[in-house]
């Protein structure tokens, strides 16, 4: 059995309307009518099977028949903060792989070195791979994608996680185990720079800010890369990838 198609809409109610460019791909591209079943979301962790009842010119109109929580969302609370890149698809790709690995909050931003600029457009644009990627992965919950014009600013948005981490392409070893995390219990900010790392004065006033230093190895790594790199062992040390975690 195929898996139901997924759309995420505004506001679920008994009746539910579909609009914009869901609704366009709904009809337009997935050629979804009448009677069919599909998996509404609206953000909350929950999901609406719900049956189309009318397609018209401009929105579809469905039934909800069913309501369920989403088992897909990771327990753990982990935030990643990204530099933001010159290539738009290395974000898109940071982004995409973030939401399938179960990040649950991400965060673009400028520091000294960026030599990249975001627009309401390219925001917007992330923003939509986020909920693409949740789709795909069968996620309830696609994360809103903000961004800061400051380390500083990014830093401060996660000020209430208990655990944070700032990998630092200079760093001589990690002032925290990643491998602890699962013990440790919190939430957990991840910080990855841009093509240009960071400054010496950035690193420090992140540790100022209560960030561990971490080094990434030996290797000097590409920021996409360490970005899923970092998301991808912290969410193993978490508890959220692995045997136990196998469907």
């Amino acid at each position: 059995m195929s898996t139901l198609k997924r759309f995420f809409v505004d506001k679920i109610e008994e009746v539910t309307e579909l609009v914009g460019e869901e609704f366009e791909h709904a009809k337009n591209v997935l050629r979804i009518g009448v009677g069919a079943e599909v998996i509404l979301l609206d953000n909350s962790g929950r999901e609406y099977t719900a049956v189309v009842s009318a397609v018209e010119k401009k929105r579809m109109l469905l039934s909800v028949v069913r309501e369920e929580l989403g088992e897909r969302e990771a327990s753990a609370e982990v935030a990643l903060l990204f530099g933001y890149l010159k290539n738009a698809d290395k974000n898109e790709f940071i982004v995409q792989k973030a939401v399938e690995l179960g990040v649950k909050r991400i965060v673009a931003f400028s520091s000294q070195f960026s030599s990249a600029y975001m627009n309401a457009n390219k925001l917007e644009r992330l923003r939509k791979v986020s909920k693409e990627a949740a789709k795909q992965c069968l996620r309830a919950v696609a994360p809103t994608v903000e961004y800061y014009d400051s380390l500083e600013g990014a830093l401060a948005s996660v000020s209430d996680m208990e655990n944070k981490l700032f990998a630092c392409e200079f760093a001589q070893k990690s002032e925290a185990s990643i491998a602890a995390l699962g013990q440790k219990g919190g939430g957990v900010a991840l910080v990855v720079g841009s093509e240009g790392g960071f400054s010496r004065e950035e690193a420090e006033r992140a540790k100022a800010l209560g960030f561990s230093h971490i080094t990434l190895g030996k290797r000097i790594l590409r920021a996409e890369t360490a970005a899923v790199a970092l998301t991808s062992v912290v969410m193993f040390s978490l508890g959220e990838l692995g045997e136990e975690n196998a469907q």
